[in-house]
């Protein structure tokens, strides 16, 4: 296949996207099992209370990248962001790696998160004038399932490093990986101007009430399950290694995302949208009534994936 420049955009930007949200979004809740109880983090182990903290703090510093991603690209130009987003994830991967502390690790935590944000809608941007209006859903569809080859990167990793002082083999991974798809970022994606002006019409209050209400309600679903899932498994006494295969089977499943859009042109965004929701409902109620079964969870994690 010729690398035209719409490939280059679309290997490119999955492999950051795969990185910050494959990677660094969720492994937080890969590692707490094991972070857990790491005396040189705490001698008395890390409560709920802590943990929890931790990954809240990791969704605001999400929240803080979306908000100020815009900001930077309309300085700068929409490829800004994503390189920032690398930035954050090399960072916070070494500080929450080698963390002696619940607070470095949160400070790790908190970048390692903050850099999905950084690169998520800056890819839209790019798409949007790199890439013809025909394909762009499909090149968006892609550069957005990076995440699941993120995910089962995480998974082969956590089962590789499986112990009390193997977490932080994971964020070592990660660290490097935002490098490596920080510096192919730099030399695949075209560096395009600042936009010169607004994008056609704006959305009043009324019109952003049910897009924020949908996104606050998927992210706590998509932050509780990656938070509480592997921790759920290790409570129930069962063996190390399920917790990173649920998070490779979410990666394998949740590759049918490469046809999002497709199915959007089909069935309209909307619908698409309301069925996410859904089997994200569905895969939480499944966790939590069977959290004592591995295969359960599994199951949980097949139903959560797309």
């Amino acid at each position: 296949m010729p690398r035209s420049v719409e490939f280059r955009l679309t290997v490119a930007g999955a492999a950051v996207v795969g990185v910050a949200y494959g990677m660094g979004r969720y492994a937080f809740g890969l590692t707490l099992p094991s972070l857990r109880g790491d005396p040189a983090l705490s001698p008395g182990g890390l409560d709920d209370a802590v943990l929890g903290l931790i990954a809240s703090c990791s969704f605001a510093g999400y929240l803080a990248g979306l908000l100020l991603a815009p900001v930077l690209g309309r300085r700068f130009g929409p490829r800004a962001p994503t390189t920032v987003g690398s930035v954050c994830g090399l960072i916070g991967g070494a500080l929450a790696a080698g963390a002696s502390s619940p607070l470095v690790l949160a400070l790790g935590t908190v970048l390692a998160g903050s850099a999905a944000g950084w690169v998520w809608a800056a890819y839209s941007d790019l798409a949007a004038v790199l890439v013809d209006a025909p394909r762009r859903p499909r090149t968006l569809a892609v550069i957005s399932t990076g995440t699941s080859a993120g995910l089962v990167v995480s998974g082969l990793i956590g089962l590789a490093a499986l112990g009390v002082p193997g977490w932080r083999l994971v964020w070592v991974a990660i660290g490097i990986a935002s490098a490596a798809a920080g510096l192919l970022n730099l030399r695949w994606t075209p560096r395009v101007p600042p936009p010169r002006g607004g994008r056609g019409g704006r959305l009043g209050l009324r019109g952003l009430a049910v897009p924020t209400l949908y996104s606050v309600a998927f992210h706590v679903g998509v932050t509780t399950f990656f938070t509480w899932a592997a921790d759920m498994l290790r409570r129930a006494a069962l063996a190390p290694g399920w917790a990173p295969t649920l998070y490779a089977l979410v990666g394998v499943v949740g590759l049918v995302g490469l046809g999002v859009g497709g199915w959007c042109a089909r069935f309209g965004t909307v619908r698409v949208a309301a069925a996410c929701l859904l089997f994200l409902a569905v895969s939480l109620v499944v966790l939590v009534v069977g959290a004592g079964s591995g295969l359960v969870a599994l199951v949980a994690a097949a139903v959560y994936a797309p």
